[in-house]
């Protein structure tokens, strides 16, 4: 089994801000935009409540509720209205496809996705970046993959409940697939009782990736197993070792800036299956 970090939601590339920290320590994934996506920001529902206003308000309105949102991945079932037999589902394309191929990403693989957060606050009504808050990398859902659709070149996608995904409109796409979830988590081949994809609506500090002694969001701090020792072959994209550090129980690695899809073969690290099932049955 893979394990593989998915960098998912507002950065400052992609819409100019990082997603809200509540004070409540509630977690939102805001999706990034996108112009050819049938959804809109509006159309979102969070806590009942249409995600549109709050996306103006972070944004300062430059990304309005109107504009096209790339739901992706489409974890809560709440979001949307859902046509019977729906499945949480991500997709992907392009170069990040070509690299969960090449590294043989496929049913029974987890993703654990990850994005950057900073506090806000809100006053008189409205949402705002919290001052010298500082911004952290943290996990904030799973999938685990039941089935690798194939929707290239505008293939229709098999299913009646997955034919709104953004990934279904991107009809040019030559490298462009949809992963669905599976109904439960299995982990060492048991069925663990667990759903196979949600989100964590909360962070906890085995959530938060950013070293806590940090001030950047990118030097993580990982369990003391994930060192990549002689023998084992390190999380894609950070074959360098000069970015790992063991420091007593603690693993310190400096991540990568940009990328998207980090990858992690379970053979070599098999303590990441207690890992995974932990983070996800704290969630139940």
């Amino acid at each position: 089994m893979k394990i593989i970090l998915s960098r998912k939601g507002f950065d400052s590339s992609s819409a100019g801000v990082p997603n809200p920290l509540f004070p409540d320590g509630r977690l939102l994934s805001l999706p990034i935009p996108d112009a050819l996506s049938p959804i809109a920001y509006g159309d979102i529902a969070h806590q009942s409540e249409p995600l549109g206003g709050l996306v103006e308000q972070l944004t300062k309105q430059r990304i309005l509720s109107h504009y096209g949102a790339h739901l992706d991945p489409d974890l809560r079932i709440g979001a949307l209205s859902r046509l019977p037999g729906w499945r949480p589902m991500l997709g992907q394309y392009g170069a990040a496809q070509s690299h969960l191929r090449n590294q043989g990403v496929g049913a029974g693989d987890v993703f654990l996705f990850f994005t950057v957060f900073q506090p806000v606050v809100c006053i008189d009504g409205a949402y705002q970046w919290q001052r010298q808050s500082r911004p952290i990398h943290a996990l904030w859902g799973w999938l685990q993959v039941d089935e690798v659709l194939d929707v290239s070149h505008g293939k229709p996608v098999p299913y009646a409940w997955a034919a709104y995904h953004p990934h279904c409109y991107r009809h040019h796409e030559a490298n462009n697939v949809i992963y669905t979830a599976r109904q439960h988590l299995t982990l060492g081949g048991e069925n663990r009782q667990l759903r196979g994809a949600g989100v964590f609506p909360f962070l906890r500090p085995e959530l938060q990736l950013s070293a806590v002694d940090s001030t950047k969001p990118t030097l993580w701090e990982l369990p003391f197993w994930f060192y990549p020792e002689a023998d084992k072959k390190p999380l894609t994209y950070h074959t360098n070792l000069n970015r790992w550090q063991r420091e007593g129980e603690r693993t310190l690695l400096q991540s990568v800036y940009r990328g998207q899809e980090f990858v992690l073969d379970t053979k070599d690290y098999p303590e990441a299956l207690a890992w995974v099932e932990g983070l996800i049955s704290s969630n139940a």
